[in-house]
């Protein structure tokens, strides 16, 4: 038997249907209520998760790693806390009070460097973010204002390896007739000397000596290619790549005064000895030598580049100083500006941004003595 509408004696309501499901989880928000499905949330939520997981696809794999071990350590810190309090806490606990707690762990229990602090919160905010955490800015912001203090304190900042020092031209030339052959350790088994290989001395030259004038960091220089660096009348017209997301350049290169610090002669007779050993013309600029002179195909790893910059700055007994591969950037800042170079033309031949407080405290390194307080002064 069907019902009618007249049965009722008064007409049915027309309804709406949605696409709904009953939330029966007892501690789900809004339990025992219908959840409405929304289209539009839905695509945008799936939109914002490929969005998540291409940006961590495109990141470094070096700068992954680091931010995994990053949030790898704000799991030790969370089982030093239970141990502490007798209670758990999930690690999406990302509050004010576990990041400046986190801080003061660092500090006081692993006695890590201020700088290092800094990069580990950096890697515990942006792991949490892609794994779907909100990191409150305030928790981030109350971290820093707890580090801030401890970037003062001289006994913290003696904890690390301490700031690369900046090389000058002097150092190039000292690095680039530095004595070709190495003697052992004492304690060596054998008794044996190495020789560096006239291949592996050009590239060190011309390599050396271009991170130097275009301030290039170890990334940039191991992804030029040799059509990246073209000759002009005036030198070398080299077009920076970009890389880790930052912009690409282009960075005049001037002739040298002296041969053995010039760019543009250096890089020429490197070139000229790595084609005659089969190099790609269209290929990495910078190629690995091994130890019998034999060039690779292959370009030369970001961390080849600065221990190549290191070992020479160790054959040539530059001593006493921490020579890194970042050496060459700060140097040519510092350099530039007691030789009075324009600090805009210096920032836009490394590709600082305007407002990087690193290029300015190289700045400031390298116009100390400019009219410093105490000249002609009459003392």
């Amino acid at each position: 038997m069907t019902t009618t509408q007249e049965e009722y004696g008064t007409a049915l309501e027309p309804v709406e249907v949605v696409d709904a499901e009953l939330v029966t989880a007892d501690d789900a928000p809004g339990a025992g209520a219908v959840a409405v499905h929304d289209p539009v949330a839905a695509v945008l939520a799936a939109l914002d998760t490929d969005a998540q997981e291409h940006l961590n696809d495109i990141r470094p794999k070096k700068t992954k790693d680091g931010y995994a071990r990053d949030w790898a350590i704000w799991g030790e810190f969370h089982a030093w806390l239970k141990e502490r309090t007798g209670t758990p806490l999930p690690l999406s606990s990302l509050t004010v009070g576990t990041f400046v707690a986190f801080v003061t762990y660092l500090d006081q229990v692993i006695e890590a460097p201020p700088n290092t602090i800094e990069r580990r919160i950096t890697g515990v905010t942006a792991e949490a973010r892609r794994l779907g955490y909100t990191v409150p800015k305030e928790a981030t912001e109350a971290a820093r204002r707890a580090l801030k203090p401890l970037k003062l304190s001289k006994t913290r900042q003696k904890r690390g390896r301490g700031k690369a020092a900046a090389i000058t031209p002097g150092d190039l030339r000292q690095m680039a007739n530095a004595p070709r052959e190495r003697q052992p350790q004492p304690t060596a088994q054998r008794r044996r000397v190495f020789r560096i290989p006239e291949l592996t001395r050009l590239r060190d030259q011309a390599l050396n000596s271009m991170k130097f004038a275009v301030a290039g960091r170890n990334e940039e220089m191991s992804e030029l290619d040799d059509p990246d660096i073209k000759v002009v009348d005036e030198g070398l017209m080299v077009a920076v790549p970009s890389v880790k997301g930052r912009p690409a350049r282009n960075a005049p290169v001037t002739y040298g005064e002296n041969r053995d610090s010039c760019p543009v002669r250096c890089w020429l007779a490197y070139r000229t000895a790595k084609l005659a050993a089969g190099a790609d013309p269209d290929g990495p600029a910078f190629l690995p030598v091994d130890q019998w002179g034999h060039q690779g195909t292959a370009r030369l790893s970001p961390d080849g580049v600065g221990r190549a910059l290191a070992r020479c700055a160790q054959y040539a007994g530059l001593t006493g100083r921490r020579i890194t591969g970042h050496s060459a950037r700060r140097g040519l800042v510092t350099t530039g500006r007691k030789k009075g170079k324009r600090v805009e033309k210096l920032r836009l031949q490394g590709g600082w941004s305007p407002n990087s407080p690193v290029f300015w405290e190289y700045v400031d390194e390298g116009e100390a003595f400019e009219d410093a307080a105490t000249e002609g002064i009459g003392l």
